[in-house]
């Protein structure tokens, strides 16, 4: 093969189609668009959907549904966590390096799918549902969160007040029971 004997593939080339070059050439006088009508005239251009004028199909279906515009995250999972060594800290750069995620400047939310293995991780995500959280600090790690939308703020906030009040009113009911208890002559059976 040289330079000179390159050819485009058989077939991928077609010599262009001239118009009104006169009647003998089968394209002449009105050039292959009939006599008159919108389509005859010049800046006519036929789009996706035309119908002569008329309102377009997708225009007079009913429209059902919406769009969501809310956060996007990169989703990874517990499971996806077992691939780091125990003790480290995993934030985007490191999730990037291992191929779970594809882009460092877009949110992550961990979520609470599969077994962590690895023990004493510190996760820095911008999401984590509560499964996720829990399974991290039940293997002796941290979970760091960056966003945290306002309903889920208040559902932490008041899950966080609760449990301190039970802790408190429990510890209240056992120190009233240990002052108010008798000391009894019996020894313990």
């Amino acid at each position: 093969m040289k330079l000179n004997e390159l050819k485009p593939a058989p077939g991928s080339k077609k010599t262009r189609k001239r118009v009104g070059r006169g009647l003998g050439s089968g394209r002449g006088k009105t050039a292959g668009r009939g006599q008159k009508g919108q389509k005859s005239r010049s800046g006519f251009s036929q789009g996706a959907g035309w119908e002569g004028g008329r309102s377009r199909l997708v225009m007079r279906l009913p429209k059902r549904g919406f769009t969501r515009v809310g956060v996007q995250y990169q989703l990874v999972n517990l499971l996806d966590l077992n691939v780091f060594e125990a003790g480290t800290t995993v934030g985007p750069d490191e999730l990037r390096e291992r191929g779970i995620i594809r882009h460092v400047d877009r949110p992550i939310k961990l979520l609470g799918n599969g077994v962590l293995e690895v023990q004493g991780l510190n996760v820095v995500v911008d999401g984590c549902s509560r499964a996720a959280a829990q399974a991290v600090a039940a293997a002796g790690g941290t979970v760091e969160v960056s966003v945290v939308s306002d309903e889920e703020a208040a559902e932490l906030d008041g899950a966080a007040d609760y449990s301190a009040d039970d802790d408190a009113d429990d510890a209240d009911v056992a120190a009233g029971d240990e002052a108010t208890a008798e000391p009894s002559d019996e020894e313990p059976t």
